[in-house]
Parts: C-alpha cells; sequence; structure tokens
C-alpha cells in the first residue's frame, strides 16, 4: 500500500489557506471545514460509509474484505484548532489518515479501516480538551461539562445544540469505540526534542496527565488614584504571587505548570480590578507527580490570595491520568522511524482517550520547526512530513494486511 505523501501536504497547505487558525470547534467555520472535508471523501471513494455520532465525530468507514473483515484499525485526529493555530496541529492526522483510507481501498484482502475526525479536541472555547473522544470512551463528565461557559456567557449544551449535539445524548457514541483492534495517530510533536535531535520522525510511547483548572482572585474594584496601596484588595498581585510562585514549583516537581488564560475585570486603567480570573495546566508524566503538583500549586494559590487581601475560587475544568500506549504498537511503529526513536507526549492527543478505554494505541510524530505550536508560526519540513507520513502509512497497512502486533 503506497500513500502520496506529497498530496497530504498539498491539501494540508489548502486547508490553511481556506481556514487556518479560524476552525474553533463549535463554530461556523470549523463546521464549513468539516462538512466539505467529508463530502470530497466520499465523492473519492464511494465504499465508504460514513456518519456522525452522538458527540459530534465524524466517522468513515471502509468496510473489510475476505478474512480480514472482522478486525478493525481506527486512524484519526481533529480538524479543530485553537485561535490563530498553525497549519498541522490534528488537520495532519486527518488528512493523512484520508490518505491512507485512499491508498486502501486498493488494497483486496484487508481489515476493516476506520478514519475518524473528532469533535472539539482542542478544548479551546470551554476549556475542555479531548471532548469528542471522551465521549466515545467513557471518560466525559456530563454534569460538570453542562457547568461550562464561554467567554461570552454561551453554555456548551447550548453550543453544541446549535451544531446537532445533545449533551444529554452523548454518551450513546459509547459503541463505536467497541471491538476495537488498534488505533493509530499521526501528528506533530508540537515540542522542541526530535528538532533538538534533527531526527524526523518517532513512535509516542504515552502522553503526560493532566490537571487543569479555573481560578477566580476576588478582590475590591476601588479607583487607582483614590486608594491608598496599603488599603487594597488586589486580585492583580495575587496573581503576581501565584504566577512566580506556580513556576517555582513546576521546576521543584519536574513538572509543567502553565496560565494559558488571563482576565482582569473591570478592564479600566483608572481602577484596581474586583477579580481576576484565569486557567491553570498542570502537567506530569507520573500520577503520583501530577496530583503532588497540583496540590502544591492549590496551596500556593491560596496563599497568594491571603497575601493580597483576597478570596479564591477554583473549579476543575478538565483532567486526565498520565498514559502509556500500547508496548507491541509502540515497538512496531518505533521500527518505522529513523533511530527507533521514541518520545512521550507533553501535549494531550485524542489517542490517550483512546487507549484509556483499553484499545491498543499508538502516535507516530513529526519533527515541528522550532518545536513551535498553537501559532501561525508553527512548521515543519516537507521531507520531515514525508518521512512520517511513509512511517504513519507502513504502520496501518501492515495492521490492516498482517493483523496486530502482538
Amino acid at each position: 500500500m503506497t500513500v502520496d505523501a506529497t498530496r497530504v501536504i498539498a491539501e494540508l497547505r489548502a486547508l490553511d489557506e481556506r481556514s487556518g487558525g479560524e476552525r474553533v470547534a463549535w463554530t461556523e467555520i470549523c463546521e464549513r471545514e468539516r462538512t466539505g472535508f467529508a463530502d470530497a471523501l466520499r465523492a473519492e471513494v464511494p465504499a465508504v460509509e460514513y456518519d456522525r455520532d452522538e458527540a459530534g465525530n465524524a466517522w468513515f468507514v471502509l468496510p473489510g474484505v475476505g478474512p480480514a473483515a472482522a478486525r478493525t484499525v481506527v486512524v484519526g485526529s481533529h480538524l479543530d484548532c485553537v485561535p490563530g493555530g498553525g497549519w498541522l496541529d490534528g488537520c495532519l492526522g486527518v488528512l493523512a489518515g484520508a490518505e491512507v483510507l485512499r491508498a486502501a481501498a486498493r488494497i483486496e484482502e484487508r481489515a476493516t479501516l476506520m478514519l475518524v475526525d473528532w469533535a472539539d479536541e482542542e478544548g479551546a472555547r470551554f476549556g475542555h480538551s479531548l471532548l469528542g473522544s471522551s465521549a466515545v470512551c467513557g471518560l466525559f463528565d456530563y454534569g460538570r461539562a453542562a457547568q461550562l461557559v464561554d467567554e461570552d456567557g454561551v453554555t456548551l449544551p447550548v453550543a453544541l445544540a446549535a451544531h446537532g449535539v445533545d449533551i444529554e445524548r452523548m454518551a450513546e457514541a459509547r459503541s463505536r469505540i467497541d471491538g476495537l483492534d488498534a488505533y493509530v495517530e499521526l501528528h506533530i510533536e508540537q515540542g522542541p526534542v526530535l528538532d533538538e535531535a534533527e531526527l524526523p520522525a518517532a513512535a509516542v510511547d504515552g502522553c503526560l496527565g493532566v490537571r487543569r483548572h479555573e481560578l477566580r482572585f476576588t478582590g475590591q474594584a476601588v479607583h487607582a488614584g483614590a486608594t491608598p496601596m496599603r488599603l487594597r484588595h488586589d486580585p492583580v498581585q495575587a496573581l503576581a504571587i501565584f504566577a512566580g510562585e506556580l513556576r517555582a514549583l513546576a521546576v521543584e516537581h519536574d513538572g509543567l505548570a502553565t496560565i494559558g488564560t488571563l482576565r482582569a475585570e473591570p478592564q479600566t486603567p483608572t481602577a484596581v480590578p474586583g477579580q481576576v480570573r484565569l486557567s491553570t495546566d498542570i502537567r506530569h508524566h507520573t500520577l503520583d507527580g501530577l496530583e503532588s503538583l497540583q496540590a502544591a500549586a492549590e496551596h500556593a494559590a491560596e496563599a497568594a490570595a491571603t497575601a493580597a487581601g483576597c478570596t479564591l475560587h477554583s473549579q476543575e475544568l478538565w483532567s486526565i491520568d498520565p498514559i502509556h500506549f500500547d508496548t507491541a504498537l509502540v515497538e512496531r511503529a518505533a521500527s518505522l522511524v529513523p533511530e527507533g526513536t521514541t518520545l512521550t507526549s507533553g501535549p494531550l492527543h485524542d489517542a490517550a482517550a483512546v487507549s484509556r478505554a483499553g484499545v491498543p494505541t499508538v502516535m507516530v510524530f513529526a519533527r515541528t520547526s522550532g518545536g513551535v505550536s498553537h501559532s501561525r508560526e508553527e512548521d515543519a519540513r516537507d521531507e520531515d512530513l514525508v518521512v512520517a507520513i511513509d512511517a504513519f502509512g507502513t504502520l496501518v497497512a501492515g495492521l490492516l494486511v498482517q493483523g496486530s502486533a502482538t
């Protein structure tokens, strides 16, 4: 089975020209691209069966042929992006998956191949990453998710309903994951490790665990010219104390900690804000380390609020424990990349949810130029993308024809 990596790269560039950095989940632009992609692929490969599940994920099924048809291999990623995102994050895996599907249609005897475009992997609008894959994999907390609100005051259930998704029925998508033999996802690394090593691709052996929270430091909004410093209850000061401490804690615990969103209210040059709202993203490669760093961050936030004369409210947005991918599949993927390189992913991917649901899972990474991602400066060399796409295609072809890695 031969995949055309140059075609994939050309399609990625065309997609970026149309809607680069604008495909935020649950918006009209993202919906237009997802629908257009589905229409084009169905027209080109008539044998493909297509539908969307109750969580908004788009599934493309190429039925198997011959004795291998009883097995099912899934490839996938996501077309949605963060605001101002790059031309490769997520969509690389979907468009390369479409090319693998086109190539697989020419194999006379094969397992069933499914391509999935997961809904709302990024969580850019509501802070809940892996939304569609979490629902399919039985990891979605409906009660908590129903309380999520975007910056315009729109609730998640309302946004979903506008795009045909009923949050009360999302659990019905769970059956899509039953009986799968393997899940393979292609993605850019989004970090600098491969670039520093001058390696084009790697197998991925798992993902870091994540704890994501919204914090609100609340003080008192007062006039900037009339209130002495000693009488202020300034949430910006609480933020400043906390931000410095958070960085030190991440280094101390050998983890990662990020303040990703930040908003002071009111936003008036002549007023001390009454409230500062921010998000924290804590990551670690071990569960003990993750929980220890999160606990330390919570204590630091409470201490910062007290020092600034403010109160603190914390709400969990989303969490996932560290993930370890299927050992045999990782070894098989590593055999197809230069120097047999393996990495653990710091960013999260839908593969993490699929793996937690018990499906044998692996990822392939392509080198990211300079390690830059979630930005319009995100890039990769064509020759590196070709190596990663070819390794991805060869891995999937072997699973379709030869069976599991074990």
